[in-house]
């Protein structure tokens, strides 16, 4: 070979090498407009309107139906039963179709030869013609294969339970999660106004000191030291402010309306404080049994079982029952058309050394499966029992805060009787004010807490906010089938429904 021709075989390879390499195109910032106004779209697609102030359990509704974390653990449990639907196939018989062309350059021929002189025997011949058509189809079920794959199906349903387990562990964390952003939305939307309007008024506070002191009138170091206090008074109003304004925020992500929505929640001023009516000893033992995570333990546990009997089954020899039919084109052929069928028993003798250590195996994942849900069911009654622990402590800061707010507020009227009959100054006026207000808002915040923690209890032992069954999906049923249940839970009935 010459250099030229070398030269060109190495441009051939280098061309060839360069037209299989791999390229990727960052995607186009118009391809990524388009998917942003796709998902906007689909986010808060067909979902009902607000028609009025929005209640609690209006507002967990919503975070039931259209929670985007909520309908993700719908599609995954969709897809679940789907699994367990193509895993059925595999307790099908295997079955193959098989149909095509078959040609070659010359005649497929053969002759003999004799083994004893080494002479041709046969002149050559052929039984097959050059270019023909074949056709199969062919099935095979192998019983042992059969049983392994029936209890795989088995296990895949378990999964599609433990996938329903985690979808009511979502429902259970999203319910709790409204419930606590409303209650602190409810505090907000009571002293946001309350707020500002204070607010207002120490600014105009410290825009008339600031213009005395401009004018030199009265003592500077008092007139500084009035709005030293005013600033003071602007920054626990600004702290207050800050803490509440991102409830109704937090309140809308939850319940997937479009952020900057006019958001108007429906609460009264009645403090009312719920009461316990069922023994911790029942809860405790209604939540060992209905826990979405002891539950999910309870079918990882089924699903390790079934890995012993499948190591065992392999232990069998298969019986593998055979039939199909047939088609040669082939002109040579008296029958050009057959079937055949058959038995077969077979055995992987290497599974008689491997099969102890896999059933060891498997065994071993069952007691794992034990400690791991006896571990669990610890963690469940320790929640179980701080949960209480909180709801009672939130009792109590609740009536303290709410003594302070009632104490405060009657000072602060007080003060407004004093000041009309100019018994004392603004700042004095403005400070008993800010009290009362840090007061109220302790009062809510601990109210909220109460309210939270008095959920947490429930969830604590795991009880379905919503029953099996629901006699629409629109959201009055939803809320609806909400409030039904915390009635009947307020009155001790904790039953399944």
């Amino acid at each position: 070979m010459n250099k030229s021709q070398k030269l060109f075989g190495v441009s051939l390879l280098a061309l060839a090498i360069s037209g299989c390499a791999v390229t990727s195109q960052p995607i186009e910032r118009s391809t990524s407009e388009q998917r942003a106004q796709s998902d906007l779209q689909s986010m808060f697609k067909d979902q009902e309107p607000l028609s009025g102030p929005l209640t609690l359990h209006e507002a967990m509704a919503r975070a039931v139906k259209y929670n985007l974390e909520a309908r993700l653990k719908v599609m995954e449990e969709a897809m679940a039963q789907r699994q367990v639907d193509l895993a059925t196939f595999d307790m099908l018989p295997r079955m193959a179709l098989s149909a095509g062309y078959a040609g070659r350059n010359n005649v497929s021929a053969s002759s003999s030869q004799s083994i004893e002189t080494g002479t041709q025997s046969l002149e050559p011949s052929t039984s097959q013609d050059r270019d023909r058509g074949v056709a199969d189809l062919t099935m095979v079920w192998n019983v042992l294969d059969f049983g392994v794959s029936y209890v795989s199906a088995k296990q895949q349903g378990d999964q599609r339970l433990i996938v329903q387990e985690r979808r009511r562990k979502v429902v259970h964390t999203i319910i709790q999660d409204v419930r606590s952003a409303y209650w602190r939305a409810v505090a907000a939307e009571r002293l946001l106004k309350q707020i500002d309007s204070l607010m207002a008024r120490v600014d105009e506070a410290r825009s008339s000191s600031q213009r005395m002191s401009s004018e030199r009138i009265g003592d500077p170091v008092q007139a500084l030291s009035y709005q030293r206090a005013l600033i003071e008074a602007t920054r626990q109003l600004e702290e207050q402010r800050s803490a509440l304004s991102l409830a109704k925020t937090e309140l809308a992500t939850l319940i997937n309306l479009p952020l900057g929505t006019d958001l108007t929640l429906a609460a009264s001023n009645d403090y009312s404080v719920p009461e316990l009516k069922v023994d911790m000893d029942h809860l405790a033992q209604v939540a060992l049994a209905n826990r979405p995570e002891l539950r999910e333990q309870d079918y990882q546990a089924r699903i390790s079982a079934a890995e012993t009997r499948k190591a065992m089954l392999r232990l069998l020899p298969g019986l593998e029952f055979s039939a199909g039919g047939h088609y040669d084109s082939n002109s040579f052929l008296v029958n050009q058309s057959w079937a055949d069928y058959g038995v077969k028993v077979t055995w992987n003798l290497f599974n008689v050394l491997s099969a102890p250590a896999a059933i060891d195996v498997a065994k071993a994942g069952q007691e794992v499966a034990d400690a791991r849900r006896q571990a669990m069911s610890m963690a469940v009654l320790a929640q179980l029992y701080v949960a209480n622990a909180n709801f009672n402590e939130a009792q109590r800061q609740f009536q303290t805060s709410q003594e302070l707010a009632q104490l405060d507020s009657q000072i602060a009227d007080q003060l407004r009787n004093r000041h009309k009959a100019q018994g004392i100054g603004e700042l004095e006026l403005i400070q008993g004010e800010l009290n009362a207000l840090q007061a109220d808002l302790r009062r809510d915040l601990a109210y909220a807490e109460l309210r939270n923690s008095y959920g947490q209890l429930f969830a604590s032992v795991g009880l379905d906010p919503l029953p099996k069954e629901l006699p629409s999906t629109q959201l009055s049923d939803i809320a609806q089938a909400l409030n039904d249940s915390e009635n009947r839970w307020q009155s001790g009935d904790i039953q399944p429904r």
